[in-house]
């Protein structure tokens, strides 16, 4: 199938030819009728691209921020990687779009193959001739409505989001700065609820438009009639409320804003300009400023979008989802006109020339609506291309899900393998799957990992998707006769691990590695041999600061674990890595431990006690500052002590000696691949014996254990099989502590 992508590091415009999307659990697959250019986000996205690297980071100081964080926290070389890797990615446009359910997942049974439905959502509606959009992000469209007017459904969503913030009544007289697409909407929404409005913009083709659907007066600010009209429609008081659709950099649109409102009017901000508040005429006025966050309740959340969870209607009436069904009601019952709006319909096949257009500059078009044809190409997975098969000792990897952390941290290294070819990357979108294409030398790319596992040229696999997914796949993998490396954590849950422990029971097969990376840091490896030969135990405490997540984070899904259960194998893998020793007994506990909240769960404390008599504590914390290194460890035993300071320092003190080691931050993602390759194509043991593995994961779902119980959790009461998983490994030795 097609799709529009932008680069965002050159700013070009393209049209790729991309696998098929699979469809959700909770979602839909539809083939795309029609959608909606976004003459003002689209048009922001690509003036961005086209900036320099410095123009970039000016109009996007907040991306700024987060890099010297990572910078302070990964050093440069991470930093780097993972900069470039973001810029030079494929991205998506469009978010506004109709067309007709292809197929419909198990919790979805409220949409029908064949059904004609409105889409939204920048991260599921593009510019594509097939999409998949969970639920709550779909709406069915009406018989009266045809499937071009019905496109605009977001977009007209984003506008009734703006009308319900006003709170505005019958008989009231609106102001819509800025007519645009949106102002437009907006300015029908309001007429169809009994409001005369009044419209400012400085083209005056768009001003003839307001009035076509439904302004009593559109004119442009420097129009001296302007301030008469707004007196004769509301005698002399000033209007009611002034919706600023604008956008820009000049404080313009809200000082006028501000003239034109009555004394305790309403300003509502659903555009993005400059909001420079002239402090004492706000004060005399005592205006009210008001935000309007895109389509309505559930926006950014991602229970409601990603997962599907509606809000209760009794609680929130109007949801984006409610509000894109109100306004596709409203054009259907001919109260909002959208056919002054549509400029131009241009074939999908166009896109690059259309954008091309917009880029000249000149005054935009309203309302620009890609075709799409009815017949497509829904292949979500196609043959490799005709190549010579490698010799046995050849790894042929194919990857599951190619994340951030994924394409940055794993795939370069399996990418410069000399011994690793790779033949498939399967991802649940189409774009990721084309930028991991991109960018590593993979022979073909899908949308189906069922696929994959069964490929007869595929013989170890990477499983890199979220954390919920993770032990499923691996089992499957494992199952499918391969050698499997997994991306922490193992699982999310004890199901999971039994899930796993009975897929190397039933097959025999254990080539499992978890990626554990820090314990292959050239500087941990130095602090363990520091202690060796050791007969004594260990006393340890890792603390770990985490930050504070965006809202929104998929981190942040209770159905991916807690953020613990998510990273705090890292940790806890490194504890085990120092002693050697199997894990006995947890005890964990959170902040304000009578009535933790989510956020209290994340700052925890874990303390774990080893076989050999060694203690490990752990904090995990969310709420430093950034300039707070990221992980710092320190461990006592034999009459020596060390400190590792965010992998990038080490001192080591024995005695009246004491030595500093300084190196550049090495977290051991490079070292791990390379001990993976070399036990896969080797035919040697797996870089971390599985019986650790499974216990480390254990480990680490027993401090969330702990922290319900308020009290210590014994590892072979936890979880029965715990105390026999060595029975489970298979013969040759693989399951033996590291």
């Amino acid at each position: 199938m097609r799709q529009v992508t932008q680069n965002y590091r050159s700013g070009r415009i393209r049209t790729e030819q991309l696998n098929a999307p699979t469809c959700r659990r909770n979602g839909v697959v539809v083939r795309t009728a029609f959608s909606v250019i976004s003459i003002g986000t689209e048009g922001m996205k690509v003036k961005e691209a086209k900036l320099s690297l410095a123009g970039k980071a000016m109009a996007r100081p907040d991306q700024v921020k987060k890099v010297l964080k990572t910078l302070r926290q990964q050093g440069a070389r991470a930093t780097f990687e993972k900069v470039m890797s973001r810029l030079d990615s494929l991205t998506p446009l469009g978010y506004s779009s109709s067309g007709v359910v292809l197929e419909a997942g198990p919790e979805a049974r409220e949409f029908y193959v064949g059904q004609r439905v409105a889409c939204a959502g920048a991260e599921y509606a593009h510019h594509a001739e097939a999409v998949s959009v969970p639920r709550n992000l779909v709406v069915p469209v009406p018989d009266d409505v045809s499937m071009e007017h019905a496109a605009f459904a977001t977009v007209g969503a984003i506008a009734m989001q703006g009308f319900r913030q006003s709170e505005m009544h019958l008989g009231e007289v609106a102001c819509v700065v800025g007519l645009g697409l949106l102002g437009q909407l907006l300015t029908g929404i309001l007429r169809a609820a009994g409001i005369a409005v009044v419209g400012v913009e400085l083209a005056q083709d768009r001003c003839d438009a307001a009035v076509a659907v439904g302004a009593a007066v559109a004119t442009t600010p420097d129009d001296p009639g302007l301030r008469g009209a707004v007196r004769a429609l509301t005698a002399g008081f000033g209007v009611d409320c002034v919706f600023i659709t604008a956008g820009g950099k000049s404080n313009a649109p809200l000082e006028l804003a501000v003239e034109l409102a009555r004394d305790r009017a309403r300003i509502v901000d659903v555009g993005k300009t400059k909001l420079d508040l002239p402090w004492n005429d706000c004060y005399m006025k005592e205006l009210d400023l008001r935000f309007s966050r895109s389509y309505g309740p559930g926006r950014y959340d991602p229970s409601y979008e990603e997962n599907g969870r509606d809000y209760p209607i009794s609680y929130v009436r109007w949801t984006e989802k409610r509000n894109m069904a109100a306004f596709l009601d409203l054009v259907a019952r001919r109260q909002v006109d959208l056919a002054p709006l549509v400029t131009a319909i241009r074939p999908v096949e166009e896109a690059e020339t259309v954008y091309e257009e917009l880029a000249e500059g000149g005054a935009p078009p309203l309302g620009i609506l890609f075709r799409y044809p009815e017949a497509i190409d829904l292949v979500r997975r196609r043959p490799a291309a005709a190549a010579p098969r490698t010799a046995a000792a050849k790894l042929r990897l194919g990857v599951v899900g190619a994340g951030n952390y994924a394409s940055t941290m794993l795939l370069p290294h399996f990418a410069r393998e000399s011994r690793v070819a790779l033949a498939e990357v399967a991802t649940r979108s189409p774009l990721s799957a084309a930028n991991a294409q991109r960018r590593f030398p993979f022979e073909r790319s899908s949308t189906d990992p069922k696929g994959l596992l069964a490929a007869s040229d595929v013989n170890a696999v990477l499983v890199a998707t979220r954390h919920a997914s993770h032990a499923e796949l691996t089992a499957a993998a494992l199952e499918a006769g391969h050698p499997v490396f997994v991306e922490k954590p193992l699982s999310v849950d004890r199901a999971g691990v039994e899930r796993v422990r009975e897929a190397v029971v039933r097959t025999g097969n254990d080539r499992l590695h978890v990626g554990f990376n820090r314990r292959f840091s050239p500087l941990l490896r130095r602090l363990k041999a520091f202690f060796s030969p050791r007969a004594f135990p260990l006393a340890m405490t890792y603390r770990v600061h985490a930050g504070q997540l965006e809202a929104g984070s998929w981190y942040l899904d209770p159905g991916e674990g807690t953020r613990f259960l998510g990273e705090g194998g890292h940790f806890l893998d490194v504890l085990a890595y120092l002693t050697g020793s199997r894990p006995v007994e947890v005890t964990a506990y959170c902040q304000n431990r009578e009535a933790p909240s989510a956020d209290d769960r994340d700052n925890l404390t874990a303390t774990v006690v080893y076989a050999d008599g060694s203690v490990g504590t752990v904090q995990y914390l969310t709420q430093g500052g950034s300039q707070v290194p990221k992980e710092q460890l320190e461990v006592f035993g034999g009459g020596k002590a060390a400190q590792l300071v965010n992998f990038g320092r080490l001192e080591l003190y024995a005695g009246d000696r004491h030595e500093t080691v300084k190196a550049a931050v090495d977290k051991g993602q490079r070292a791990q691949v390379e001990a993976f390759v070399e036990a896969v194509c080797g035919g040697r043991e797996m870089p971390i014996g599985l019986e650790c593995l499974l216990e480390t994961t254990l480990a680490t779902l027993a401090v969330d254990e702990g922290l319900r119980r308020a009290g210590p959790v014994r590892l072979s009461e936890f979880w029965e099989p715990a105390a026999g998983l060595s029975a489970s490994a298979g013969s040759d030795g693989a399951a033996s502590r590291p």
